[in-house]
């Protein structure tokens, strides 16, 4: 049955899409992200290297060194004359021919060589007049190194000439980009996986190992059907595919799919400290996706892609996403999804690189900050509109480097985008120093005061549950969200095979620690935790804060019997 939207153009099969967005006025470099996602899927042997998520400094050459430079790495997708999408790196014969040796791969080297310390030396060290140092020891070789490049060298160096002459985006735009480091100004950059609507590492995979979920877009990786041919690794142009040089496998980020299954947001963005991340569902038109990865001009990608997302306020897409089997609270959530208000209805957000023809899921607010400063250093009004409007144009890094990174070099959308940021923040000056509403603000980028308002509301101060939409996974009743304890492995007790004894987990080190069992009933339990009024399963929380000194606080001790016994507390074991 064919169905058709609002403006009349038919409807194929509607498929859903967990994507995210950065807003990248509010990151500060903290990198929190990036160590609470290590930490929680990194952090083992035979990927020291490896980050799924990592914070760069733009301008600057990126982790690996200059993955953007696809002349080099040939990642993404080419067109051909004929129309046709071409994984860059070469079709089936090519990837044939090269099985077995890949030479359009980073070395260890373009990412880093990862090390410890040799924190030992301080305590066996014998007395003497110097004091003894932890001398950096590689953990791949364990040999001594001296540290000469990591995953984020160009930290708040992005102004420098000896660091930004090496982006492969700065040398493109030659002289428009400034270097002296006191005329320039940087941003920070937090990236992971895109998790495209048309992945090149999906089809560049011989064994099939790479592929992307049908019911929520995540890309993953089977890792019984890897064989370590790594052509995965060559075929993402955001270099966001590794190997594991202990297993032989490729890995990547993984949206931390079992905390988004049971509605809990990633690792990164629960953890972030400026609260720069929304995650949210978009509906889109699966059999657009193709047409619109192959536009002749590059510069009509971002627009192409946009076309391919589809209104869930549309009642035609609501009814065409019923047809397709799409759970009515996937799409009541994308209906409230943050990604879609920003990236289509606002379109304040961005695609990273639309360029490479892979029509990437994790967009970005473009920062705005450096404009402010800019005008407060001269002795203006930071905050008035014209003054910002009449800024945007005259960036000291010019929107034309934004342009390179997310629009394809397009400046006209990163104007626009700017120039709605700069709208807002001036009608909020307005109405926080309670002047007049001047509607003028809003109409000069075509919006309206209302509209300005609620995406300061979302931008700004929204709460947890409007920066998070996302519905539980197909199959999950909401009988299944109940108190759930914790599964726990038999094995771990002390000693036992769950700390240490099975896996190669070690006493210490980065393997020490009782293996934790990734279960679904986990992250439930989980998510009761963190959304619960009140405290659930066999760990309760006792309130100090509040505690006058007098009394006993309610759970700290266990409560007695009558016998005199002591017994646990109600709900606990």
């Amino acid at each position: 049955m064919e169905i058709r939207d609002g403006a009349g153009r038919p409807i194929g099969r509607v498929m859903a899409q967990v994507a995210m967005v950065m807003n990248l006025d509010k990151c500060i470099g903290c990198h929190t992200c990036s160590v609470t996602c290590k930490q929680a899927w990194t952090n083992r042997s035979g990927v020291e290297y490896v980050w799924f998520n990592n914070v760069e400094t733009r301008p600057g050459q990126g982790y690996p060194r200059q993955y953007e430079d696809q002349e080099r790495w040939r990642g993404g997708w080419r067109r051909t004359g004929s129309g046709r999408l071409v994984p860059r790196a070469g079709g089936r014969l090519h990837k044939l021919a090269t099985i077995f040796a890949n030479p359009l791969m980073p070395s260890i080297q373009d990412y880093y060589e990862p090390w410890t310390y040799d924190y030992e030396n301080l305590i066996v060290a014998p007395l003497g007049d110097d004091m003894p140092v932890a001398r950096p020891r590689s953990l791949i070789s364990g040999e001594p190194m001296n540290i000469e490049w990591s995953a984020n060298w160009d930290d708040n160096l992005g102004g420098g000439p000896e660091v930004a002459g090496g982006d492969p985006l700065a040398r493109r735009l030659g002289e428009k980009v400034r270097f002296s480091f006191e005329e320039s100004f940087m941003f920070y950059l937090p990236r992971i996986c895109e998790h495209c609507l048309n992945p090149s590492c999906v089809a560049s995979c011989p064994s099939g190992a790479l592929y992307k979920r049908s019911e929520d877009g995540i890309v993953l990786v089977d890792q019984d059907r890897c064989r370590g041919w790594r052509m995965c690794v060559t075929g993402c142009p955001y270099k966001k595919v590794y190997f594991n040089h202990k297993t032989g496998k490729a890995e990547k980020c993984t949206l931390c799919y079992p905390r988004v299954e049971v509605g809990l947001p990633t690792v990164c963005s629960e953890t972030c400290v400026g609260r720069l991340r929304y995650l949210g569902v978009v509906l889109y038109d699966a059999e657009r996706v193709g047409q619109a990865a192959a536009v002749a001009d590059e510069r009509d990608l971002y627009p192409a892609q946009l076309d391919v997302m589809l209104d869930p306020e549309d009642e035609g897409v609501r009814a065409a996403a019923r047809r397709d089997g799409i759970a009515e609270r996937w799409v009541e959530s994308a209906r409230r999804s943050p990604v879609y208000t920003l990236a289509a209805r606002y379109r304040v957000a961005l695609p990273l690189h639309p360029e490479y023809r892979t029509l990437p899921m994790v967009w970005y607010v473009p920062p705005l900050s450096p404009v402010v400063d800019a005008l407060v250093e001269t002795g203006h009004d930071g905050e008035a509109a014209g003054n910002l409007f009449g800024a945007i144009e005259a960036l000291r890094i010019p929107v034309e480097y934004l342009a390179e990174l997310f629009t394809a070099g397009d400046v006209e959308p990163v104007v626009g985008a700017l120039r709605r940021l700069a709208a807002m923040r001036s009608h909020m000056r307005r109405v926080n120093l309670g002047e007049p509403v001047d509607e003028g603000i809003a109409e000069a980028v075509g919006m309206r005061t209302a509209e300005i308002e609620a995406m300061y509301r979302l931008l700004a101060v929204a709460k947890y549950d409007e920066r998070y939409v996302i519905p539980t996974a197909y199959g999950v009743d909401e009988a299944d969200r109940g108190v759930i304890e914790e599964v726990g492995c038999s094995l771990d007790f002390e000693g036992g095979p769950g700390t240490g004894g099975m896996g190669g987990a070690a006493p210490w080190g980065e393997a020490s620690g009782r293996a934790r069992p990734a279960t679904v009933e986990n992250f439930h339990a989980l998510r009761v935790r963190q959304s619960g009024e009140k405290p659930s399963g066999s760990a309760k929380r006792v309130n100090l804060l509040n505690w006058d000194g007098r009394g006993r606080p309610e759970g700290l001790f266990p409560k007695k019997r009558k016998d005199g016994a002591e017994a646990a507390e109600e709900g606990t074991e």
